[in-house]
This record gives structure tokens, sequence and C-alpha cells, in this order.
């Protein structure tokens, strides 16, 4: 997957069309249609068999190889059957790019001849290189370009939006909904069932090199799921970026994902996957045209607090109705606000409270007046308006009066006009004044929700967290990976009860004390030096795998005895507990026995926390109520790994857990603090171990004393593919300097947002420039979020740490590089501190950046240095880089070959950045 030969689908400058024909139903006939009412600028040819002189006024020629000459792009409308022996001679051809509308029910049947249709597009398209967008794809649309490539119904209007599909129906109706509400695209393609180019793709090119403002995208299925994250990331950063989902139910989900051990719902993974992506994810297609007017018309929010100013209080509890339910907050107005309301008799139901009821007599210039005061109160984020038509304020005389008089509303405003007649005229003027509006109060909620879940996934991605409570050490990830490759040797793909507690114990998760016993004589010999109570648990093949469930409440359990007094209960249950295995389960080897003291009192909290893994996403962390009852999966959310503290703190906050913690904890936040810490251990244990498949510790105890495992267990598999690249701990290094000052050089983490602020701090003016190419005093929030958090799989920067005599930590220089998509060229900036010039810091960290990149294949590293910079300059030259002077720029270009390309693509690429 990469963006290679994409420009041939986005900017090409001759096409053939093949299977076209002037037939009323030709597919390929109305893709020559669209080309010629779109003006397409380059040359159009159509490709047929049958002969036909021309098609559409267009040249036909019989045979690929009969074209003039060869065309950027292909755009295959042939029956599906003969779509991989045309790709085969396209790519002998010289041809670049095909798109295949074409389909059919029969694309996975397998032929004797090589495989299915499907397969032998791909092994056709890999032969020669050209990549293939479909089958089944709407086509390509590009206004800016007079490009119009598709069976679309109808002209686009040029916009700064971008659409991204994997449905050609659902991207004709998005392309008439869009018409209704007068929205433009800037770029709107559908993938079909590619078997090439993939959603990522495509998403990495439009935000390499469009200038669009949005990004909306449907969603059907997932491919690679890392591929998918890191473009969504990259682009999230740089504009609005809206999805929708189908599959949110099993019964509509046709990917045949299997299910994820301990979730009851896989959505709540791609929920959790689109927010970590700073993506804000809508219901149904209708709210994903609202969000984007509301998103695109509105400043950002400084919080989740909303004003309703109507003109009857019904209206105004329909819309706070959905508020509440939706998460939101009604905006409690400050005591200035409260008298100036009460002192102007706007409010009739609730004097100066919130929603103002300004009444059915209330005339625009009362709502105006009105609204000025609402707008100013200091407690509200934003204001909806709603309106139900009068005599005395008919719904286009009140729109034009907001119209008039909006540059005195200090905050965001959003409109109702309830009703479809007058209505329609208000609507009208608001949408001309870029303001808003929408049809029924519950729809403006919702649109006013997206704009608080927006702010919430943009400030997590530009979060710079506090510092990580634990990190691990090679000798605990030794200890581990030990007790697996025991495992292993055992041919056993799950740990015992007492080897997961050995894991959990070199995490620093605690766990109950525990007793493992063999036989009845030693259950009596552990009883008789524990007080109190006692529970047993036989510990089989069976019941070592995490997360199952039983549905039937009374069902014998996996194994357990409670309430056990004395050292007799505990043999005679060791005898019970082994013959009802043997007699249920006779497959199942018994490993041992678990004899723990009960675990009663304090008034604990029943918890359940771990880690899953999801066939597209791979590890997920989950966390929620405790329990063995499939109930229990109600509250059950997820994150994707790596987590920090803050990420770990918005995953809890979501679960009705969080809930009662607060409700019932004497210290809330501690107990939150303790659950976070434990939620960061388990998702670096996800990153150390990548053949951990499962580990449920339920249930985990919440109280006064802090937490505690009681029961757990853990399974394992192949290794993982995180859809996030977790931090690479390999990667880290111990250097002496010239003058024998000891240094740690490792990858950069979101924690070191402190360390950046201080080491910027002692930058001079003259390092700054030569850094950032003009001064930069200060860093901002999205400076430090953007330096801190960086993708690991398309970003690199190794910091140079130190550590001073009194414990804490300072950073002495950074080196960074930006890898493109396809891993050709790689831009570097290096930064080192004034007084640790001359020290070879520079060099050693330049040494190993290059290290780093030739290792990960990339072909060159490239930079750009200012004039005057004397010492980088003089660097390069000894690390052997070339060096040019850019008179355009007036800078100095700096590259070094890493490696060599192994393809003519890949020369090209080095020749022509944007092939």
């Amino acid at each position: 997957m990469s963006t290679r030969f994409l420009r041939y689908f986005f900017e090409p400058r001759s096409i053939a069309v093949i299977g076209a024909s002037e037939k009323t139903h030709s597919m390929g006939g109305l893709v020559i249609g669209n080309l010629t009412e779109s003006q397409f600028p380059g040359t159009i040819w159509a490709v047929n068999p049958k002969g036909y002189a021309s098609v559409h006024g267009r040249t036909c020629v019989r045979h690929v190889a009969d074209l003039p000459e060869v065309p950027d792009l292909a755009v295959i409308c042939s029956p599906v059957d003969t779509v991989p022996q045309l790709i085969e001679q396209l790519g002998r051809f010289g041809v670049r790019a095909a798109m295949v509308l074409s389909g059919g029910a029969y694309l996975d049947d397998a032929e004797r001849d090589g495989g299915s249709i499907r397969e032998r597009m791909l092994a056709a398209a890999r032969r020669s290189g050209i990549r293939v967008l479909g089958p089944e794809c709407m086509g390509m649309i590009v206004p800016g370009r007079r490009l119009n490539a598709s069976y679309a119904s109808q002209p686009i209007k040029r916009g700064r939006v971008a659409y991204l599909g994997q449905s050609g129906m659902l991207g004709n109706a998005m392309i008439d909904w869009a018409a209704g509400r007068g929205i433009g695209f800037s770029h709107l393609v559908t993938l079909g069932d590619s078997v090439d180019v993939m959603l990522p793709d495509l998403i990495d090119y439009i935000n390499q090199y469009s200038p669009c403002q949005a990004m909306l995208l449907h969603l059907e299925r997932i491919h690679d799921a890392q591929h998918f994250m890191t473009a969504l990331r990259d682009t999230s950063r740089n504009r609005l970026v809206l999805a929708i989902k189908s599959g949110r139910t099993p019964q509509s989900d046709l990917a045949a994902v299997a299910p994820t051990p301990g979730v009851a719902n896989r959505d709540v993974i791609i929920d959790a996957a689109l927010s970590r992506a700073g993506v804000v994810r809508v219901d149904d297609s209708d709210a994903l045209f609202d969000a984007l007017e509301t998103l695109t018309r509105m400043k950002p929010l400084r919080g989740d607090r909303l004003a309703i100013v109507a003109n009857g209080l019904g209206p105004a509890l329909l819309a706070i109705d959905k508020l509440v339910s939706a998460g939101g907050r009604l905006a409690d107005f400050t005591a200035e606000t409260r008298e100036a309301l009460t002192a102007g008799e706007f409010d009739l139901s609730l004097p100066g409270r919130n929603p103002v009821d300004l009444g059915g007599h209330a005339t625009p210039e009362r709502f105006v007046e009105a609204l000025e005061i609402v707008a100013a109160d200091a407690n509200t984020d934003a204001v909806l308006v709603v309106h139900a038509p009068t005599r005395l304020a008919p719904s286009r005389t009140t729109a034009q009066a907001l119209v008039a008089n909006r540059r005195r509303f200090k905050r965001n405003l959003l409109t109702s006009w309830m009703g479809l007649e007058e209505a329609l005229s208000a609507r009208h003027e608001c949408n001309l004044a870029g303001i808003p509006t929408y049809i029924s109060p519950e729809k403006a909620i919702k649109a006013f929700m997206h704009m608080v879940d927006y702010q919430r996934v943009q400030a997590l991605l530009q979060e710079t967290p506090p510092s990580l409570p634990f990190t691990t050490t090679p000798d605990i990830r030794t200890r581990c990976h030990r007790l697996i490759e025991e495992a292993k040797a055992g041919n056993r793909d799950r740990l015992t009860h007492r080897e997961t507690a050995e894991v959990l114990a070199a995490y620093g998760i605690p766990a109950a004390p525990s007793r493992y016993i063999a036989t009845p004589e030693e259950g009596a010999e552990a009883a008789a030096q524990l007080d109190g109570r006692m529970a047993l648990k036989v510990v089989h093949d069976h019941n070592c795998v995490p997360f199952r469930y039983r549905s039937h409440p009374h069902k014998l359990s996996a194994g357990l005895l409670q309430d056990l007094e004395s050292p007799e209960q505990v043999a005679d249950g060791i005898r019970r507990l082994g013959d009802k295995v043997r007699e249920k389960f006779p497959e199942s080897r018994i490993h041992e026995y678990c004899l723990q003291s009960m675990q009663r009192g304090k008034h604990s909290m029943q918890l359940c926390a771990g880690i899953t893994r999801d066939a597209t996403f791979g590890p997920v962390i989950v966390f929620g109520i405790g329990g063995y009852k499939v109930n229990v999966l109600a509250d059950r959310h997820v994150a994707l790994p790596p987590l920090n503290m803050t990420l770990a703190d918005e995953l809890i906050q979501r679960t009705h857990a969080a809930r009662l913690i607060h409700e019932h904890s004497r210290d809330p936040e501690r107990d939150i603090d303790r659950l976070c810490q434990l939620l960061v251990k388990l998702s670096q244990m996800a990153s150390d171990l990548p053949e951990l498949r499962g580990l449920e510790l339920n249930p985990l105890l919440l109280n006064r004393d802090g937490l505690v495992a009681v029961d757990f267990a853990m399974d394992l598999g192949r290794p993982a593919r995180h859809a996030i690249m977790p931090y690479p701990e390999e990667l880290r290094e111990w250097v002496t300097l010239n003058d024998g000052m000891p240094v740690e050089i490792r990858p950069i983490r979101g924690e070191d947002a402190p360390l950046i602020t201080s080491f910027h701090a002692q930058l001079s003016e003259e390092s700054i420039r030569y850094r950032y190419f003009h001064n930069k005093a200060d860093l901002t929030q999205r400076d430090l979020s953007r330096l801190a958090q960086i993708n690991y799989d398309r970003q690199m920067a190794f910091i140079a740490e130190h550590q001073r005599d009194d414990g804490s930590k300072e950073m002495l220089g950074v080196v960074r590089v930006w890898n493109d998509p396809d891993n050709i060229r790689t831009e570097f900036s290096i930064i080192i501190r004034d007084d640790l010039h001359g020290h070879g810091l520079g060099r050693l960290l330049m040494e190993k950046m290059i290290r780093y990149c030739r290792g990960l294949g990339t072909l060159e590293m490239i930079g750009k240095i200012m004039i005057d910079n004397g010492p980088m300059r003089a660097l390069m030259k000894q690390l052997g880089f070339t060096c040019r002077y850019n008179m355009e720029e007036q800078v100095v270009d700096a590259a070094l070959r890493l490696n060599e390309p192994t393809s003519d693509w890949q020369r090209h690429r080095l020749e022509n950045p944007r092939v």
C-alpha cells in the first residue's frame, strides 16, 4: 500500500475508457458523457472490440495496443470476467493507473486456472506495477481539474470537501444530498471492493497534495489498521475529518470478522479507533452533512455548555432532553446574566434561568436583545435559537434580524427554525449568512454535540500527558518472555494461574496472595497457615482462558469453592473439584489448585481490566464492571494501546464504573489515578509481549487499601500487530560524549513535553533560527503536541538526555525525520543546545538516525540548511551528504543516499517526487 502512481488517478492528462459504447445503458458511455460534460481538458479515447469508429464523438479503437499513445488513466467498464486480462494488457502497454467500474457477485469464486477474479486482478497488477482502483468503484471526480471519470448521475459543484467512500451507490446519494445543501467537493472517490488501492492510500495522497478543508469518510471494512490509523492521525491534525461506518451491528457487518473476546459489540472498537485518530464519527448520512455544516461554519468551542433561547418552553425542553441524553451540559448563567434577563423581563417561564423562554409574543427585536445578553455570558460556550413562527415574529423576519446583528453575539450561534413552509425562508437566510441552521431542535443538539466531540478528540490529539508512572526494564521483559517460551515449549497456548501471577508481579500489578497446591494433603497444610475463610479454585486448561462468560447465572462456574473454614474442608474441596473437572471436562488437564483468603469487606468494588485482541485492530485495552455474566459486557469500554495517563483517564471516565467511584469513594481522584496507572501498565505489557493474546483481571477489587487482582487468566497467540505502533524501547542506547558526559539517546515520547519546553528556553535566537528558519520564542500547546507525540511508523525523533546529580533529567539535543508514505524520502532536522556545540553530540544523533532510516529501507535522507549555518554544513559533508545551493529558497539542500532503489518506480520517484 502506498501513494505510488496515484497522481495518474487524480491528475490524468489522457484517459482511455474501455468498454464504452453509445448504447443507452452503457456504463462506459456514461463515463465519456460525464468527462465531456465536465469539459475534461485532456485526451479521451474509447476502447471497444466491436470496432466502432467513435463513441460520443471520441476516437474508438478495438484493443488497448491500438491506442495511439499510453494513457495516464484507464477506466474499465467491460464485463468483470475480462478484467484480469485487461489489467495484464494495460500493464504491458505501460499504463500506470486503472479504475475498474465493473463488478459482480462472483468475484471471489475460484477457478481452476489461477484463482478467483479478484486474485487474478491483483496478480496481474503486481506483475507490471499498475495501480488498480476497484472493482465496483464509482470512479474519480475532481471538479477543480474538470475531471469526472465516473457514472455519477449529476454534475458536482467545486468545493473544499473531499469525500472518500467504499460504496458507489452511497457516493451517488452523497452527490445529491450535497447538491441540495449547496456543498461542493474537491475530490469524490469510491473504492468499491478495491483489490489494490486502499482507503489509507487515498487519505495519504489527499492529505499531502490537496488544500481541502474537510474530509468525509464512509467506511465499510478496514484492511490494514496500522496504515489506516497512521493516515487518519496525520490527516486529522491538518483538517476536519468526519466518518460514518456501516456494519455497526453483527447483522450488517459483512466483513465476517471474528468476534473480539470480552467485547459484546466490535463497534465500540471502531469508536475508540476513530476517536483516537481525532475523527468525529456520525451515526447516519444526514448527520454527516449537519456535522460538516456546523464544524466548518463555527469557531472552536471552549467547552460543552449550551444556552437555549426560544419563543416557547415546549421546543426548548425537547432540546434540553436531547442535550442531556447526549452527554452535553446546560449552561448555568452567571449572576450578572440572570439579573439582566430578569430586569428586562425576557424570560416568561424561568426568569433568569436557562432556557430563556421569550414567549409567543416575542418580536425579532426581543430575540436580538436577549441573545446579546446570553451570548455575553461567561459560563456559556454556544447559544441555540429555537423559533416557531408567529404573527409577531415571522421566521424569515426574525432570521434577518439575527443575521443583521450577528456581530453583536460573542458566542457561536446555532438556529432551529421549526416548520416546513415559513421556516424554509428563514433557513435560507441563515445559510446565506453562514449561520448553522437545522430543521428541529434535536438535530441542532446533535450537531452541537458533534462540535463537542470534535473538540474532545482534537484535545486528546494535542494533549501532552503527565509523566508515566511505570517503565519496564530489559530484566522485566526477559522474565516474562521466559515464561511464555516455557509454555510454548510445553505445547500450551495459555499460562497457568501461577505463571500469570508472576507476569503481573513483574509489572507491579498487585494480585491477591495465593498458594498453589497439587494434592489434598498439600491443601490441608497450606490452609493451616491461613486465617479466616478461604477460597479454592481448580486451575485446568478450560479455565485458563480469559473472557469466558456464562449466560445462565446459576450454571456451575469454572471450578470455585468459597467460604472454606478448615484444612479438612480444603482437602475435601480439592477432591470434589478434581472429580468435577474429570467428569465435566475429561480432556482438560488439571495444572494446580489455587488457595486464597477470602477478599471480603472494605467496601470493595468489583471491576474488570485486561487486554484482548481484535482481528482488525490487534491488541485492545478493556475496562469496566467486573463479573462473569454476559450482562457485565454492557459496561465494557475499550481503548487502543499505547496508553498514557491522560488516555487511561479518558477510558475510565466513559464507564459506569467511573460514576460509581465518584459517587461512593472517599477519595475518587486517588482511586481513578490508581486505575490509570494499572491501565498504563497493561498497555506497556501489550507492547512488550507481542505473543500475549488475552489477559483478564476479573474480579479486580478496588477499595480503600488500593487495587488487588483476585482472579486472572492469560492466553497466547501469534505476535500481534498494533494499530498504533508502540514506543520502540529497543532503540534506547547509552553513549559517552567527548567530555565524558554519559548520555542516553532514545526515541521521544508524549510525556517529554516539559523536557522540550525547558530545552527550547535554553536555545539562542540563532539556534532557533537555524532550526525553524525564523525566530520562535515560545512553543504553543499545538507545537508541543506535534513535537512530542509522533507516529513511530512515519516519524522518528531521537533525543539526547542527561541525568543530573539530583536525579532530574535534561534534554541536550534532538534529531527528527519525517518519512513520506512510500518510504522513498525522509526529511531530517537537528538542533543541539548551544553550550554543547563541539562535543560530538550532533554527529552521534545524526549517525543513529542514519542507521535507523537505512534499516527501514528508506532510499534517501534530505534536509535544508541555512547558508550561514557553517557548522551544520561541515557536519553534513563529513557524514557524506551531497550539498547544493538552492537559489530559489536561498538555502542549502543536503541529500544522502541510504539505500539503492529496487524498482523502476522507486528510481522514477527519486527523480519525480509527486509521481
